[in-house]
């Protein structure tokens, strides 16, 4: 083919411009497909529910038969490394989901390592990802597509309602009672706490105002109570809901101020 521009003079040499066939295209088109399909693939992350709740209750139980031992109840670490918060970040966070649960079947339990099957594994992953503030779906993880699913840092688990014998803080009044016993009285409605290592207070908590609680404070006498009397305090532990009263069992109590005015 000959092409000549008129208008400005200029005279192609000759040149051949071949049209691919339409069968020519369909490898191509197949390619770019595949690439599409395997970049949605691999934008998938533990936040995408990749695991059933009724997976990550089997492995509840698989963990507490074979892991708490090690790394607590809790996934806080004992002999063996905490398996959630920062330590779980640090470890696994930016890495595919493979890594993580190979490192758990090859290594876990102490002792006995891959003696579980890969199922019960892919159990534990489940518990673990859902201790970690991961939202469960509706396919349970399978073995096949981990090295397509990438591991975020952990999010804080949603806290519990509110209920008998759950893990309380409040603030309050305290106050001798009868029988050398002491209360928590103008008490604020009592929030849900997550049992932390440390017995500081949450940060919000001074400023939380007084309320029209009353609470019996089962072991206040190993807190020396007798140095914080009608101070406002804030306190967290164990909520015992009874017939006529609420008891609550200490594992922190901490002065706010020296006064209970407001």
């Amino acid at each position: 083919m000959r092409i000549q521009n008129s208008e400005f003079g200029i005279q192609n040499s000759q040149r051949e411009f071949q049209i691919p066939s339409s069968k020519s295209l369909i490898p191509v088109l197949a390619l770019v497909l595949s690439i599409a399909a395997n970049a949605q693939e691999t934008s998938r992350t533990v936040a995408d529910g990749v695991y059933t709740d009724a997976q990550a209750a089997r492995g509840a139980t698989a963990y507490d038969a074979a892991c708490a031992g090690c790394h607590r109840a809790d996934l806080g670490g004992a002999t063996g490394p905490a398996l959630r918060e920062e330590r779980f970040a640090r470890q696994f966070a930016g890495k595919d989901l493979k890594t993580l649960f190979t490192k758990t079947a090859t290594t876990m339990p102490r002792g006995a390592p891959g003696s579980l099957g890969d199922g019960v594994y892919l159990d534990v992953v489940a518990y673990v990802l859902k201790e970690n503030g991961f939202p469960a779906g509706s396919r349970e993880l399978s073995a096949d597509g981990l090295d397509a699913i990438r591991v975020l840092p952990g999010q804080p688990k949603p806290l519990p309602a509110v209920g008998d014998f759950s893990y309380v803080e409040v603030i309050g009044c305290l106050t001798a009672g009868p029988d050398r016993t002491w209360m928590l009285t103008r008490g604020s409605e009592p929030t849900a706490a997550a049992p932390p290592a440390s017995s500081s207070p949450s940060p919000a908590a001074g400023s939380k105002a007084l309320g029209t609680q009353t609470f019996h404070l089962v072991d206040a006498m190993a807190y020396a109570p007798d140095a914080h009397r009608d101070h406002k305090v804030y306190v967290r532990g164990l909520l015992i809901r009874l017939p006529g009263e609420q008891r609550m069992t200490i594992s922190a109590l901490e002065p706010v101020s020296p006064s209970c005015r407001e």
